[in-house]
């Protein structure tokens, strides 16, 4: 086990992590931007107004996005061990 792979599977394991939490955040973002806005235009100062439409966002993008987000997470699991083996000598 080298350094080189080491640090390769770690930049692999940052770039899958951020390609699984980048489309929930991004879609519980916009949410929580236009239910900002419309709490500014509206002068509703409530804050618990965001967190049903952030958890409706949440549940829509894992609908969504899950069969990406669990091909990239299986395909990252599947390489790790497949070079296991490898590894131990």
């Amino acid at each position: 086990m080298t350094e080189a792979y080491i640090l390769g599977l770690g930049q692999r394991a940052l770039v899958t992590y951020l390609q699984l939490a980048g489309p929930i955040l991004l879609f519980s973002l916009t949410v929580g931007l236009l239910v900002s806005i419309l709490q500014a235009v509206t002068q509703i100062q409530d804050m618990t107004l965001t967190f049903i439409p952030k958890i409706a966002a949440t549940i829509l993008a894992v609908v969504v996005f899950g069969q990406f987000m669990l091909h990239a997470i299986v395909k990252l699991t599947y390489n790790i061990l497949i070079n296991l083996p490898s590894l131990a000598t």
